[in-house]
């Protein structure tokens, strides 16, 4: 499990998998898919699925969007890696990550001492036709979401690198991505 693995090939039937002994934690770029992937293999394992960005937006009472504005990243950042502590405890569950909770690294060493990182990788064009859906990521705030994306992977890639298991997602269904994941947890 301590390798990179990259699977891009289709499942020729469902992967079998064991129960997981750990939480595993999803990370990667804002629109690789995190929670839709996350949901997904959560339901195909049989376990809880618990979205990072929403357990802060609970916990906080407010917006993502409200508290980078009103207090910065690195409050944010301090409050994620609190909640991202929580969701690993207890029972394993699949775990979606805001996109910068690895690059901290604090949340980092937190996830890679007491989890399963996977890294949701995809081309920079996918990701961005995904993001400009939807105007609640306060990075792309009035910006160029192929520039912003460029320039946060230079800088996020290499720590992502870090993950214990690396996987393409390309334009296929996110069914597809969920097979190869189960391939990768159950080698």
């Amino acid at each position: 499990m301590g390798s990179h693995d990259d699977l891009n090939s289709p499942s020729a039937g469902p992967a079998k998998t064991a129960p997981l002994e750990r939480s595993v934690v999803l990370v990667g770029m804002m629109g690789v898919g995190k929670t839709s992937i996350g949901k997904r293999l959560a339901a195909r394992l049989g376990c809880e699925f618990v979205d990072a960005d929403e357990e802060i937006e609970t916990a906080a009472g407010m917006t993502i969007a409200e508290i980078f504005e009103k207090f910065g990243e690195p409050y944010f950042r301090d409050g994620e890696r609190r909640v991202v502590a929580r969701l690993i405890e207890g029972e394993p569950k699949i775990i979606a990550t805001g996109g910068g909770a690895f690059v901290n690294d604090a949340t980092r060493a937190l996830i890679r001492e007491r989890a399963l990182s996977i890294w949701l990788d995809a081309d920079v064009h996918i990701l961005a036709d995904r993001v400009s859906r939807r105007n609640n990521r306060p990075l792309l705030k009035g910006r160029d979401p192929v520039e912003v994306l460029t320039e946060l992977g230079r800088v996020r890639n290499p720590l992502y690198a870090e993950a214990n298991i690396h996987i393409r997602s390309d334009a296929s269904p996110h069914a597809r991505t969920v097979e190869n994941i189960l391939k990768a947890i159950s080698a």
